[in-house]
């Protein structure tokens, strides 16, 4: 760890974290400070980071910004740095991590945010700083807000979100058909016979393991995610969700059939937000026709509900076609990009390659069939 800067006007001072077990020794401060930022989401927890450096980090990499007062840790940005395609610090936490974010004691939000701001200018100087899946209102826009140099926001991946009510409640949202559809469904599953429970913290390892393999039964021979089905992947989960079911940010579902486990589902949660992760399913439930999204939903509502707190159910990314059926709100994660002067042109760099991109999928969604679009 580097030695401490100290700002005598805003009384903060600021250190450079490089080293694993220091990280790791975190722990209690984070879970503080992870409570007092009020925008913070379980992708944000210490046992989630920390856990993703041990599967995915890279040597020499670590990039922990910390910002204290009187001693105290007030702020965080969790970075690490990569080299290629070009150098930049990006958040730890990489593609499984479905928002990013920095850490801000909302009693420090001002000084906090001032104090990550210039810290990461320095960092801008040999390298674009790029926050991925930053999530409307996010901690990360405060430093956003007072960057000096270079800046660009875009526009990044799309998130669906429910209010977390009774299913009684979500199906009033739906146009008469398609809620009676919905019910019909509902009733299925009850003739069928399947039901639910929550699982236990003592139980978390076990369900997870579950849920990996009816997962990998789920999508055989179907085009699937590999890193789901990856050993370093399931080391992840079972080392970050075990906490954090103890300490209330997971929680993972069961669901049996003639007393078999036949599917699993995972929440993360955190403040106001409820995500659901990650779920597994035997495909006997298809053969009895049993609609899995709407048992899913169901089940997931009702937990919710029933804990008494207002949350908001995030189907997290991904803009599949059965998550519209709800009537969900749409929420667009943003892209923001940090540069120095002499990193503009990393910048110009990566707005060249996302300006690509976004060609090649727009080219690839016209049907070739249609001569007037040629």
């Amino acid at each position: 760890m580097s030695a401490p800067t100290t700002t005598p006007a805003r009384a903060m001072s600021v250190e450079l974290c490089t080293d694993e077990r220091t990280f790791a020794a975190l722990s209690e401060e984070w879970a503080r400070l992870h409570g007092a930022c009020p925008s913070a989401t379980p992708f944000q927890s210490h046992a989630w980071l920390h856990s993703w450096w041990l599967s995915y980090g890279t040597p020499d990499g670590l990039r922990l910004f910390l910002v204290r007062r009187d001693g105290e840790l007030v702020a965080a940005a969790p970075l690490m740095r990569v080299r290629h395609p070009l150098p930049k610090l990006v958040p730890i936490g990489g593609a499984i991590s479905d928002f990013c974010d920095v850490l801000i004691d909302e009693s420090a939000a001002e000084q906090g945010s001032v104090a990550l701001a210039d810290a990461l200018a320095g960092a801008a100087r040999t390298a674009l700083i790029d926050f991925r899946e930053v999530r409307p209102g996010s901690a990360v826009e405060q430093v956003y807000r007072h960057w000096r140099g270079p800046r660009r926001r875009l526009q990044d991946s799309a998130c669906l979100e429910l209010p977390a009510v009774p299913m009684t409640e979500l199906v009033k949202r739906l146009p008469p058909a398609r809620a009676q559809r919905v019910r019909n469904k509902i009733n299925r599953c009850g003739k069928v016979g399947v039901e639910w429970r929550g699982v236990s913290p003592d139980e978390t390892e076990t369900a997870l393991r579950r849920l990996i393999d009816l997962h990998r039964l789920q999508w055989e021979g179907k085009k699937m995610t590999p890193e789901h089905i990856r050993p370093r992947f399931l080391e992840h989960l079972v080392r970050s969700v075990v906490p954090m079911a103890r300490s209330g940010q997971a929680t993972l579902t069961e669901f049996l059939l003639d007393g078999a486990v036949v599917a699993v589902n995972l929440h993360l949660l955190s403040g106001g937000l409820a995500g659901q992760y990650l779920y597994g399913f035997h495909p006997g439930l298809r053969e009895r026709r049993v609609d899995v999204a709407t048992m899913l939903l169901r089940a997931s509502t009702e937990r919710l509900a029933s804990g008494g707190e207002s949350r908001v159910l995030s189907l997290l990314r991904g803009d599949e076609p059965y998550k519209y059926r709800w009537n969900p709100d749409t929420v667009v994660n943003q892209r923001l990009l940090l540069a120095g002067l002499r990193t503009l042109p990393l910048l110009a760099a990566t707005l060249c390659d996302v300006a690509a991109r976004c060609g090649a999928r727009k080219v690839r969604r016209i049907r070739p069939d249609t001569k007037e679009h040629w």
